[in-house]
């Protein structure tokens, strides 16, 4: 791959969008190269997503390709899709600009850092469309639908202070220990039970989907798929004799 780049350690895998001269833009090789680097990451206990150099995580859609008609919105949707269906927690290091199809990327991680001199937001309308790739949807849900209307039908820039007030960001970091920070949450993660884990990021996205009622039915479920798994009889068993479990994701 030319543009993306995908380093594993530790079970943990970061994947960089690495275009810095069009400030990571994403085009149709960029967007068919991180939908091939997805597909390899669904055996790894977390995924990290971040932008190369100083300036931006993803400045958005490459628009000249949109303008010839080479940049469909299908191809974005697919990808963010597969983001937002990996069995596993994916953390957005979002290091600079993320507007448009980079805020779209970024919302469809599980979790949002943001480096100081992160700038979010959807200016779509400013080019006189509305977001494609999911963003007038996911940002709803992160936000609540008026704070959503508002970034989308001003085109506005939020800093990331402003971010992390309203809920598009959960924390806010130095540049330099951004990902130090997101290499630690996905660290902690990695140590957890991973049938745990994935069963919990599917019991709070399926339940925000349904009433209150069926969202308990739903965790009810994976509660007792998971009471019939060695991982829960080796969480306990630690638990019990005082030492570290070994999760082996059985």
């Amino acid at each position: 791959m030319e543009f993306v780049k995908l380093e594993v350690a530790d079970g943990i895998g970061t994947l960089t969008i690495d275009r810095p001269k069009a400030l990571n833009a994403l085009n149709s090789q960029v967007l068919a190269e991180l939908l091939e680097a997805v597909g390899q990451v669904k055996a790894l206990r977390a995924l990290i997503v971040t932008g190369g150099g100083e300036k931006s995580f993803v400045a958005g859609a490459d628009i000249g390709e949109l303008l010839d008609g080479r940049l469909k919105a299908e191809a974005g949707h697919q990808v963010m899709d597969a983001i937002d269906a990996l069995p596993i927690p994916v953390i957005a290091a979002v290091n600079g600009f993320a507007l448009g199809g980079g805020c779209e990327l970024a919302l469809a991680c599980d979790f949002i850092y943001a480096s100081e001199k992160a700038k979010l937001g959807l200016p779509e309308v400013t080019l006189g469309v509305i977001p494609g790739w999911g963003g007038t949807q996911r940002l709803a849900r992160l936000v609540g639908p008026a704070r959503a209307k508002e970034l989308i039908a001003t085109g506005d820039m939020v800093d990331a202070a402003k971010a992390r007030e309203i809920g598009l960001a959960l924390d806010v970091l130095p540049a330099d220990k951004l990902l130090a920070h997101c290499r630690d949450v996905a660290g902690k993660i990695a140590k957890r039970g991973p049938l745990a884990v994935t069963a919990a990021l599917q019991a709070v996205d399926g339940g925000l989907q349904v009433s209150l009622k069926d969202g308990c039915a739903l965790e009810r479920e994976k509660f007792a798929a998971l009471m019939k798994t060695a991982d829960q009889a080796e969480g306990m068993k630690a638990f019990l004799e005082k030492r570290p479990p070994v999760f082996k994701g059985a």
